[in-house]
């Protein structure tokens, strides 16, 4: 999952350089950072605005992201980044550090903010902005956020400030806007900078294509050459696909434990303080407990805290007693605790061979697939491509990978999780496992920004896996961390990779992912025909609680060896801890929340099924209240989801493919607006009564005529 630190980064360290247009400026006539300094000023409002007649591509207007809201629609209105005067900004930050040196000597100012701050925050919602950043549901104010951070960032380092300059003028910022604790900001910038300002040097590209490319179509795309770019296919033809048929009953079966998101906290602490107001809490140092209900539980909480080690066993032994006949697990990633601001490669090396040894522990003899996380590396989400070595180079985290991994894959594995932490493994006759670096698709892995162009030829080396297995009449399932579809995927590597999904049809029939820490999946089409449901990627819930969640795991049964086996997920079970009731009675209960096939009344789980029940979640209130339920893994802390909640998630089970919604959720949008006319329609039905008739009559003159042409026109 993503933090909020990262929304630093945003605003100043972004990982972004170019040169955006920008008017003429003297040092001497840095009045306001937001005046804009050029003859096509116009005031509006109150708000200057700036036109630019030589801008690029012979208009002379910006086009803008459609805003979400209105108050979003406002703001937007009377703000564009592009239009910030960087040097009159850099001027005042400097200015306000050396009053802060002078007057206090550290770098936290008095009660006031600044006057370019002060502002700022007019403009951009930081509150809303680290949401969106936490949740990687993104709008049009964290892409003027991102636009004016990576503009001022690369301001900066085309000035020749130094490293220390920017990691001043980052906290200063971080801390101004409190967008987190000071330690938080200090420990977030000065692990990010050096990495960070490095990929801004090597860079050419605009905060228009940065944040187009980071954030994706909220933001705008802008064509960059560098970043479009497309797979490889050998010349041989699709092989026909027959219509899809549910495995035959009776058959062998395997059972399958898909464990992900662990983010097991060694420094868990009971009692301590869970409501400590920065990404990670229930630690010795998160600070005085104010109140009783401010305590950590014992066996966890639905705060931002991770997993205690005795919520790791109790669920470990748990499943180990109950589940005997596991006959292998899937490993989906994400180790290390969410303490992202203090984190080094020694500790998160630690927390990876912690886990390992606990997996052995109580599963000594059961194979193990795993598969890399985000949150392995240090600083987060930090993966270099190969061609980054030295200081900058990843090989201390993939090295110790493969050592590890080394009690579970073969000696013909290591040479690719070295390269890139990828592999494929032949489980057993006819069935293949090919686990795959989702990192490479992160959109916070600034190193992309470099060149996108499927890193370590990851996705290249998927189509041979692919294409062999093919050849050989194998079965393969997917393994990954970050989902294909979801927001933090890259779009122009989520798209290649849907292409060789739907390429590989019949060869690849389950895929498997985590990262979110919900119960949920994303599905596949045909891309030639819409309509046709090709494949679906399970996303298993997350062992964290964190947060607002129970604890939880997965089990998949899936087709065992007979002739024409395609080891397809025959059904699968959400198992769950009760974190409330745990923490109350001192004891853990692990218990079965829901058999898909079971819960959702499903003839089976083949893809089509599994589209055909997004849509009757859409029309029928008690089915997604129950879909909501499992999402949540039943926790007390769920959160509220209107109808455009409803929407979004739903929308979110379609999109197999990132940054693609218009497309792929169309239909769906078709019904939901069927959906709300429908609403319409039995509210004025229900609501025909004889009273309601003699109170309504002199409304209705007016309102029906306008109501009809809504249902109907």
């Amino acid at each position: 999952m993503v933090t909020s630190p990262c929304l630093v980064f945003f605003l100043l360290i972004s990982a972004a350089a170019g040169s955006p247009l920008l008017p003429t400026l003297s040092h001497d006539a840095a009045l306001d950072p937001l005046q804009a300094f050029d003859e096509g000023e116009e005031l509006y409002d109150g708000v200057l605005l700036v036109s630019y007649p030589d801008a690029p591509g012979g208009d002379n207007e910006t086009a803008y992201p459609l805003p979400t809201t209105e108050a979003e629609k406002k703001k937007i209105e009377q703000f564009d980044p592009a239009k910030l005067n960087y040097t009159a900004l850099r001027l005042e930050i400097d200015d306000e550090l050396q009053k802060v040196g002078k007057r206090e000597g550290k770098l936290i100012g008095g009660p006031r903010l600044p006057k370019f701050l002060s502002n700022l925050g007019k403009f951009l919602d930081f509150e809303q902005v680290v949401k969106e950043i936490e949740t990687s549901i993104m709008s049009t104010m964290s892409c003027n956020a991102c636009k004016a951070g990576v503009g001022l960032l690369q301001h900066y380092v085309q000035n020749g400030k130094t490293r220390d300059d920017i990691i001043r003028a980052a906290s200063k910022l971080c801390t101004s806007f409190k967008i987190e604790t000071p330690r938080v900001c200090f420990g977030i910038i000065h692990l990010m900078a050096d990495e960070v300002v490095y990929v801004v040097e090597q860079l050419m590209m605009s905060p228009e294509e940065i944040c187009g490319f980071v954030i994706g179509d909220i933001c705008g795309v802008p064509y960059n050459p560098f970043h479009e770019w497309r797979v490889a296919f050998p010349p041989i033809p699709k092989p026909y696909v027959p219509p899809p048929q549910a495995p035959p009953e009776g058959m062998p079966t395997l059972k399958v434990l898909h464990l992900s998101d662990t983010h097991y906290d060694p420094e868990y602490q009971e009692g301590s303080n869970a409501d400590c107001n920065e990404p990670l809490c229930c630690r010795a140092n998160s600070g005085p407990v104010k109140s009783p209900d401010q305590r950590a539980g014992l066996w966890g909480d639905y705060r931002k805290c991770d997993t205690p080690l005795r919520t790791i066993e109790s669920m470990l032994e748990n499943i180990a007693y109950l589940h005997p006949d596991i006959d292998y697990i899937i490993w989906t990633g994400d180790l290390p605790p969410h303490d992202i601001w203090n984190q080094t490669r020694e500790g998160n090396l630690e927390i990876l061979k912690s886990t390992v040894q606990q997996l052995l522990d109580y599963f000594p003899h059961t194979p193990i697939f795993p598969a890399l996380g985000n949150h392995e590396a240090a600083p987060v989400n930090s993966f270099p491509p190969p061609f980054i070595g030295g200081d900058y180079g990843v090989s201390w985290l993939y090295d110790e990978l493969d050592r590890q991994w080394n009690h579970w894959l073969p000696d013909e594995a290591s040479p690719t999780v070295r390269k890139g932490a990828f592999y494929s493994v032949l489980v057993r006759t006819g069935f293949r496992i090919i686990s795959l670096n989702m990192n490479y698709c992160n959109n916070k892995n600034w190193w992309l920004l470099m060149n996108s162009t499927d890193p370590a030829q990851e996705l290249q080396w998927l189509i041979y896996e692919l294409q062999g297995a093919e050849m050989r009449g194998e079965k393969v399932h997917i393994l990954g961390h970050i989902p294909p579809g979801h927001h933090d995927c890259l779009k122009v590597w989520s798209h290649n990779y849907y292409t060789i999904v739907n390429r590989f049809e019949s060869t690849v029939t389950a895929q498997f992912f985590g990262h979110t820490h919900f119960d949920e999946f994303e599905l596949f089409y045909d891309e030639h025909n819409p309509h046709r449901v090709t494949n679906i990627a399970y996303i298993g819930p997350s062992v964290t609680s964190y947060y607002k969640l129970n604890p939880g795991y997965r089990l998949y049964t899936v087709e065992g060896e007979y002739e024409g086996s395609r080891k397809m997920v025959i059904d699968h079970e959400t198992w769950v801890m009760n974190l409330d009731e745990a923490n109350r009675d001192g004891r853990p209960r692990w218990y079965q929340l829901y058999s898909a096939q079971r819960a959702y009344k499903m003839r089976s789980l083949l893809p089509q099924e599994w589209n055909n029940l997004v849509y009757k979640m859409m029309l029928e209130d008690e089915l997604f209240e129950k879909y909501l339920r499992f999402y949540w893994k039943n926790s007390v802390a769920q959160e509220e989801c209107d109808e455009e909640c409803r929407k979004r998630m739903l929308c979110d089970l379609k999109s197999g493919r990132s940054n693609d919604r218009k497309r792929t959720c169309a239909k769906l949008n078709e019904q939901a607006k069927l959906r709300e006319r429908n609403d319409w329609k039995n509210w004025i039905y229900s609501g025909l009564t004889v009273t309601s008739l003699a109170v309504a009559l002199p409304v209705a003159a007016i309102a029906i005529p306008k109501l009809i042409f809504f249902l109907f026109f």
